[in-house]
């Protein structure tokens, strides 16, 4: 468990000092009480002293965090419980977005994507030199800038489970790094030396990879947490105040509407093309949607494009 310590110095600013990394046995709130009290003994620190208590774990703590605040406050009664509005909204995000199948199967495949395409040293290198040969490729037909700090090499980046702005640099780096990683998949899969259980795992990813429901929503949902993405690193700012922060959290509803909205027609475009450059198939928009979820005899005339306008643009 991590313990940082925010004060007033002497100059009336508000600090925030990295103080201790101590081990727990447990994460009950006895435990965790108890460890924070040594550590600010051991430090020289009044208990009585403290003025507020803050806690950035994940939602699963989250009655453990309630008891360890009462605890607190009966050794002080001035230690107010200050919510982190920023962490508050991420696990919120992440909640929320488990709430609609489709999304939440696409971070289900995003994450196994990503670990299997990272899976080992020799990948990695791999896609270094695939994108390396990709922005040549597209610098020389005129696609990418060229600009300074354009272009640069990354890596793919893995979701955590309650860090929203986790999920954008996960998605940035899919997006950026598509051909590579399908490159690095078909390469394992027909490698040899490859174990049954990696080109089955490989052969999964690519089918995932060449699917036009994943597309789309990689794309819905790149610019959707790009929005709220925003919000979040705003409200980590520390000289927000909360008539400001309650003015962003407006801003960022009015564009989520707006994108709902009006964000078909562009977001669908760019669906179509990223499936052309990339040779994925794109479904008649007017047939009928097969959701595997309900009986095949189940009268059910959604159409592909119903499907993905209303059923989860619109939900988002």
């Amino acid at each position: 468990m991590a313990v940082v310590l925010r004060f007033v110095n002497i100059e009336g600013l508000i600090r925030e000092r990295f103080l201790d990394l101590v081990h727990v046995s447990d994460t009950c709130a006895l435990t965790l009480k108890n460890k924070i009290i040594a550590v600010l003994v051991d430090n020289g620190l009044n208990v009585q002293d403290i003025r507020g208590q803050g806690y950035d774990g994940a939602s699963n703590m989250r009655g453990e965090w309630n008891r360890l605040k009462a605890l607190i406050l009966r050794e002080c009664p001035y230690a107010y419980y200050i919510h982190c509005l920023a962490h508050q909204l991420q696990l919120a995000l992440v909640a929320a977005s488990r709430e609609v199948n489709e999304v939440h199967n696409f971070f289900q495949h995003a994450n196994f994507v990503v670990n299997t395409g990272s899976a080992s040293p020799k990948c990695n290198d791999e896609l270094l030199e695939n994108q390396v040969a990709e922005i040549a490729r597209e610098i020389e037909l005129g696609e990418l800038d060229t600009g300074r700090g354009a272009n640069q090499i990354g890596s793919l980046q893995r979701a955590g489970d309650t860090r929203w702005s986790s999920h954008y640099k996960s998605i940035k780096s899919l997006l950026k790094m598509f051909a590579a990683t399908v490159l690095v998949l078909r390469s394992v899969a027909t490698d040899r030396s490859a174990t049954r259980n990696s080109r089955g795992d490989v052969a999964g990813a690519l089918k995932i990879l060449n699917t036009s429901d994943f597309v789309f929503i990689l794309h819905l949902m790149e610019r959707f947490i790009k929005i709220t993405d925003i919000l979040c690193v705003k409200l980590q700012n520390k000289s927000l105040d909360i008539v400001n922060a309650l003015d962003c959290v407006s801003n960022t509803k009015s564009l989520l509407a707006e994108l709902r909205e009006d964000g078909w027609e562009s977001l669908f475009e760019d669906v179509k093309s990223f499936c052309v450059k990339h040779e994925i198939n794109i479904p008649n928009m007017d047939q009928r949607y097969v959701d595997v979820t309900k009986s095949r005899n189940k009268h059910d005339n959604t159409t592909v494009i119903h499907h993905y306008k209303i059923d989860v643009l619109m939900l988002q």
